[in-house]
C-alpha cells in the first residue's frame, strides 16, 4: 500500500465522531475517546504457508518500516516534527500493577516509544512494533483525545 491511502485512514479518523462504546471493525478499534488503525498488523494478513516464508516475512518488514518513515517524513510536514515519547516508564508502571487507561494500554504495551503530535485538541500517535527475535513489524495509528500516560 502507498502512503496516499495511509493518510486518508488518518485523515478520516482525524475527522470521524468517537463512539460511545468500544467496537472493532478489522483493523480498527475505536472507543470512547479514540480511533486506532493497524496498517501493518503481524499474523493478520498472512496465510499458514506465509509464516514459513522467511523472504517474504522479511519483505513485510522492510515494507513495513519504508511506510513508517514516509508517513512520518509526510506528517512532519504538516504538523512539525513529533514529539518522540518513550514509553519506558509506562511500561515499568504496568508491569507494577498499574493500569493504564485506553487508548494508550495497547500501544504502552507493544511499542517502546511513540511519534506524537497535537492537532487541533487531538493527538495523534505513531508506534511501530519490531519484533525483538523475528523480522516482525507492526504499525498502527492512534487519534485520540485522551492525554498520554
Amino acid at each position: 500500500m502507498t502512503t496516499a491511502p495511509h493518510l486518508r485512514l488518518i485523515d478520516g479518523m482525524r475527522a470521524r465522531e468517537f463512539p460511545a462504546e468500544r467496537i472493532r471493525s478489522g483493523p480498527a478499534v475505536s472507543g470512547p475517546g479514540y480511533h486506532t488503525m493497524f496498517l501493518h498488523a503481524d499474523d493478520e494478513h498472512w496465510h499458514d504457508a506465509d509464516l514459513d516464508d522467511e523472504a517474504g516475512r522479511l519483505e513485510r518488514r522492510a515494507q513495513c518500516l519504508a511506510d513508517h518513515d514516509a508517513l512520518l517524513m509526510l506528517l512532519s510536514v504538516r504538523w512539525g516534527e513529533p514529539q518522540l515519547v518513550s514509553l519506558w516508564s509506562a511500561q515499568e508502571r504496568m508491569m507494577a500493577g498499574e493500569e493504564i487507561p485506553e487508548p494508550w494500554a495497547d500501544p504502552v504495551a507493544a511499542c517502546a516509544y511513540l511519534e506524537i503530535w497535537r492537532v487541533e485538541k487531538r493527538w495523534i500517535a505513531m508506534g511501530l512494533r519490531l519484533q525483538e527475535d523475528g523480522p516482525g513489524c507492526e504499525l498502527s495509528v492512534l487519534v485520540t483525545e485522551i492525554d498520554p500516560p
